[in-house]
């Protein structure tokens, strides 16, 4: 199965369209069998196991080739909202309440309907939202703040005490340098259990030994 899941990829996993839910629906009980059905024959199941894998990869190469298969396989997002009016027609052929539309937006940190410009069902489910122009956030960009500062993507430095060394090298970043900072925080290597490279630039490291007098222990 790790076999399998590593050829479908990872839209399978995801389970983004319906195609890629029903594959690993299909597979799981397929395994599922493997692992605890002794009336069933092993190479039967394998051999099946095997075949539904070809069948799931054939059918997600062809869809990538053919834009009208990969729209009856995948399915297409559907309009909800369009500029701030419900689509109760779309809505009722997709059998979705107005309660779960709400829920939905409520996850998106929107709680009056009425800020919504356009929410689109996307083909895995989720349900995207562009709010109107005036219920929109503000952004830096709106207040005219000019800050140019790089963000990078996060470097792991160090995970369960240990150098991650590929990491180092993939940056330019030597042994030194990273044993230098850790003496600049007046730590110890050997005391260190996380360390990364945040995306502002910063450094974070993280002790075995917390210093907390009282911690959070929730059960």
């Amino acid at each position: 199965m790790m076999i399998v899941a590593r050829i479908l990829g990872k839209p399978t996993i995801s389970q983004m369209t319906y195609h890629d839910f029903v594959a690993a629906i299909t597979l799981g009980s397929i395994t599922a069998n493997l692992s605890f059905n002794s009336s069933v024959g092993v190479w039967n199941l394998i051999t099946s196991l095997l075949i539904f894998s070809g069948i799931a990869y054939l059918l997600m190469f062809l869809a990538m080739k053919n834009r009208k298969l990969r729209s009856w396989l995948s399915g297409k997002p559907t309009v909800l909202i369009q500029e701030g009016k419900i689509l109760e027609s779309n809505m009722k052929k997709l059998r979705i309440t107005l309660d779960t539309l709400n829920q939905e937006l409520r996850s998106k940190n929107i709680f009056n309907i009425q800020d919504v410009h356009y929410a689109v069902l996307e083909m895995n489910g989720a349900i995207s939202v562009l709010p109107k122009w005036e219920s929109k956030p503000v952004t830096r960009k709106d207040l005219h703040l000019d800050d140019r500062s790089e963000h990078i993507f996060p470097i792991e430095l160090m995970m369960d005490g240990s150098i991650i060394e590929a990491n180092l090298k993939d940056n330019n970043i030597t042994t030194d340098w990273l044993h230098a900072q850790i003496k600049k925080k007046g730590l110890s290597i050997e005391n260190i259990n996380y360390a990364v490279i945040s995306s502002d630039g910063s450094i974070f490291f993280d002790e075995y030994k917390d210093r907390i007098k009282h911690p959070v222990d929730k059960e």
